[in-house]
């Protein structure tokens, strides 16, 4: 049983105040008038007595009729059409003459047009201009319904929609039609009621004496602790939860994978975004003539001109491989290279651009290595719910003399482990600069379900002999970051990872330890 006289040792300044007005009053907003404090003071205070479980607070959603800006406007000037009517009473009117005598703005007047055409008051001819008349019909009682409706709610500010009569009910859907006239204001009735401990507290004796609330210097050296008492703390009460600062979800992913590969022997290669074809398309055996390359797909720098960039000395041998296969053993594709086509500038559409420059860095004699990559790409695809045209990709490469599919398989199987997909299968595929193909699908231990993630495969000789000088086994792959993130956190829309919802942001659960 809590103790009563604990309680009282424990009560705030504020919920000394409050607690009082609540023998006779029980609606939040009359307990702010009558204690004469903050509407946030209040609501401290008696969220500290429900804790106390002095109280209990409940809450009622009202809806309520309420003058928008338009509105008061009217209110006291008179509706538009009323004032439409009245300028063309005497005689009919140009549509120059009658704005300029009603002082309407366009879009008022040309709702006034439809609405009293509609009820068959006015006529409209067109002559030079539109001249406007009275049909001699009388206007519906419409308008001086709308005149007493906007008079009542300005009289109390807002009206509960469930006291306005039938007809008024009608007159204010046909205003809130209308450009912020009337509005709908959600009202939240928040009323208090004591509970058994709420009773017999007041009846306690609360004294007014001024306790001390916090033990400071000026307390001790002062000495008036002595005399005076102090407020007790009650360390079992219910406090609001803290929400501290923490890395965008993706962020801590991001941080994760590279974690996985550091720790799997890879070292890490980063790149701008901005690469000409040469480096993007070229060296990776993309012919000149791809769809990938098409403005539909790739974004390129530049409007009127295309933008250019920089090819290194030695880009004949790329030349070659492509019109007739070099020194890679193959044909090539037999097309006449563009080296204006190799210059174009664009914003990487994948990021294996970062493994034919690492090719070109390296010699054979730093092998065997091993490289990754994470980054953004970007493609000119529709934004929809599983399509980003700004995404992340995770990239990766080994260079070595003695690896196999087996190898291949066996690095992906051990990075998915630890992103929590237990098993890994590959099916053939085909992509321009990698023979054999593998599209990369895992395990889903909560679908029970494969789920693609990506694409691998080896590189063909026509990317490795110009890069590397030697050809050399070169396991590759790629996967798509932002589908593996989103099967994780179970988000069914890819747009959802980059909306930055704060509710979403600070409920999402931690990425895999």
């Amino acid at each position: 049983m809590i103790e009563i006289k604990q309680i009282v040792s424990q009560l705030h300044p504020l919920e000394r105040k409050v607690l009082p007005i609540l023998a006779k009053e029980h609606l939040f907003d009359n307990i702010v008038k009558i204690s004469k404090l903050k509407d946030v003071e209040v609501m401290r205070a008696l969220q500290w007595l429900e804790n106390k479980a002095v109280i209990q607070i409940s809450e009622e959603i009202k809806e309520a009729a309420q003058l928008g800006k338009n509105g008061i406007k009217y209110e006291d000037e008179g509706l538009p059409e009323e004032k439409f009517l009245n300028s063309i009473k005497e005689k009919p009117l140009t549509q120059s003459e009658l704005l300029k005598q009603t002082k309407l703005n366009e879009q008022e007047f040309n709702i006034c047009i439809g609405l009293l055409k509609k009820e068959g008051v006015i006529n409209l001819k067109k002559d030079k201009q539109l001249v406007i008349s009275l049909s001699g019909k009388s206007y519906s009682k419409d308008a001086s319904n709308a005149s007493r409706l906007l008079k009542k709610l300005k009289s109390s500010n807002s009206f509960e929609l469930s006291m306005l009569s039938p007809e008024e009910h009608n007159t204010f859907e046909a205003l809130k039609k209308r450009n912020d006239i009337v509005n709908i204001n959600i009202k939240k009735i928040k009323t208090v009621k004591l509970t058994g401990i709420g009773i017999q507290l007041l009846q306690e004796k609360i004294s007014d004496d001024v306790l001390i609330e916090s033990i400071t210097p000026d307390v001790l050296k002062t000495g008036i602790w002595k005399n005076k008492k102090i407020r007790a703390y009650d360390v079992q009460i219910n406090v609001p939860r803290t929400d501290g600062g923490r890395k965008h979800f993706v962020s801590q992913t991001i941080r994760y994978i590279k974690q996985i590969w550091l720790d799997m022997g890879f070292e890490e290669m980063t790149g701008n975004y901005i690469q000409t074809s040469y480096w993007d398309l070229d060296c990776l055996f993309v012919p000149q003539d791809h769809p990938a390359r098409e403005m539909q797909d790739t974004f390129y720098l530049g409007e009127k001109e295309v933008m250019k960039g920089d090819l290194p000395k030695d880009y004949q041998k790329i030349k070659n491989v492509h019109e007739n296969g070099g020194n890679s053993g193959s044909s090539g594709w037999g097309a006449k290279w563009s080296k204006e086509e190799a210059e174009k500038l664009l914003l990487r559409t994948h990021m294996t651009v970062l493994s034919a420059l690492q090719l070109n860095k390296i010699s054979k004699d730093d092998l065997p290595k091993k490289y990754f990559s994470v980054g953004k790409v970007f493609r000119n695809e529709a934004l929809d719910w599983k399509h980003l045209f700004e995404f992340y990709q995770v990239d990766g490469i080994v260079i070595d003399e003695n690896v196999n599919l087996k190898n291949h398989k066996a690095y992906l199987r051990q990075f998915f482990g630890k992103m929590g997909f237990p098993d890994v299968r590959m099916r053939p595929a085909h992509f321009p600069y990698t023979e054999p193909s593998m599209e990369i699908d895992v395990w889903h231990p909560k679908k029970k379900q494969w789920v693609e993630f990506g694409g691998s495969g080896i590189f063909r000789p026509e990317v490795v002999r110009p890069l590397l000088g030697v050809d050399v086994p070169v396991l590759a792959w790629g996967l798509g970051l932002d589908r593996i993130i989103s099967e994780y956190f179970e988000i069914t829309d890819i747009r959802e990872l980059y909306k930055n919802n704060i509710k979403q942001l600070r409920e999402i659960k931690m990425w895999l330890k």
